[in-house]
């Protein structure tokens, strides 16, 4: 009879340590998953790494009784008798708890699955606002013969942006400048900026007057019943061949024309887009000699404030004009440092400023 006993503490002990190996690879495998991510810190390492360690103690503690019972089967001393009989007990409790290593094993490593994975989505969606700005606001823009530009963005407390600009060919002798921005934060607002700013390049090619382009742009978005959102926009046609600058406004915030005699502000030439479905634009031109710049911006450069104080337009044309020979970046850069200056360091709105220079 004790050599059935002992013969069953031997098949006892190998089970045990079967189902321990089982747990100690999974376990492994997590530790590599671990040490392949570089995002992971070093004390989930450690924790995988000794839960590993544990697991495969006991594999090879079960591992080694396992043939030691056999071979004291065949021995058959009392003492063998007595010492494997006792390790009977912890042998057939380790079968179960292994039992449930196995499954906590296999939790361990679905978790890590389900973290990374959670991971790279937060990692995604922390990413999405600022590739859907670059569509909005691309950090280049195109250089175009002629032309000398600028820009410079400044996102404000949102994640999505509401204001956009560009800058494109709309005909051999024709590039249009656009700039914009959507009432409101938030993602409605950001899709509303996308679609009118890639509309307004279809309608500036098919016609040749930027206020025709906002009739059909504001026909087109007040049919979306989307009553409280509204975009001001205005938008510069340089023809390099007739010399002059052709412009529209849709409730925008003054543009300003630096010529070498003065300063010509380009005010509003029509009411906001999707306030009123049949709202009517139109446009002027100006003449536009080698040397002269525009400055476009966003209601966010003068609305910067500090308490009741806005920086305001008066400012904006005297910061342009102290640097008036300075190249367009630069001068942009120059407005939105004196505007954070005035409002205490920083400006809560989104804020895009454009300046185009003809040579």
């Amino acid at each position: 009879m004790s050599v059935y006993m002992l013969i069953i503490v031997a098949v006892v002990s190998f089970a045990a340590a079967a189902v321990y190996v089982r747990s100690a690879r999974l376990r492994l495998r997590v530790v590599r998953l671990v040490e392949a991510d570089p995002s992971t810190d070093i004390e989930a390492h450690s924790l995988a790494f000794a839960a590993y360690r544990k697991e495969a103690h006991d594999a090879i503690i079960y591992g080694l009784l396992a043939p030691a019972a056999g071979a004291a089967a065949f021995v058959n001393t009392a003492q063998a008798m007595a010492l494997f009989g006792v390790i009977l007990i912890p042998a057939c409790a380790s079968i179960w708890w292994a039992r449930l290593s196995v499954r906590e094993a296999r939790m361990a490593r679905n978790r890590y699955d389900l973290e990374r994975r959670a991971g790279e989505a937060l990692e995604q969606e922390q990413l999405a606002p600022k590739a859907w700005a670059a569509r909005l606001a691309p950090e280049e823009i195109p250089d175009f013969s002629g032309f000398e530009t600028g820009r410079v963005y400044q996102a404000g407390s949102g994640l999505m942006a509401g204001d956009f600009f560009d800058f494109h060919r709309v005909g051999p002798t024709r590039v249009a400048a656009v700039i914009g921005d959507v009432a409101g934060h938030g993602i409605e607002s950001s899709i509303t900026a996308f679609q009118a700013k890639y509309l307004l390049r279809v309608f500036l090619r098919q016609f040749r007057d930027p206020a025709q382009a906002f009739e059909e742009l504001n026909e087109q978005l007040a049919a979306s019943d989307r009553d409280e959102e509204f975009i001001s926009a205005a938008v510069v046609v340089f023809d390099t061949e007739a010399g002059t600058l052709r412009y529209a406004s849709a409730g925008h915030p003054a543009l300003y024309l630096f010529k070498e005699d003065g300063v010509v502000p380009l005010r509003s030439t029509g009411p906001l887009l999707m306030l009123d479905p049949n709202g009517s634009y139109f446009s002027r031109e100006i003449a536009m000699d080698s040397g002269d710049l525009v400055v476009m911006y966003t209601d966010g450069l003068a609305e910067a404030r500090e308490g009741g104080s806005m920086f305001g337009e008066d400012r904006i044309v005297k910061t342009a004009e102290r640097e008036l020979n300075a190249p367009p970046d630069v001068l942009c850069k120059a407005l939105l440092d004196a505007a954070k200056d005035h409002a205490g360091g920083m400006i809560d709105d989104d804020t895009a400023i454009m300046a185009i220079r003809r040579d």
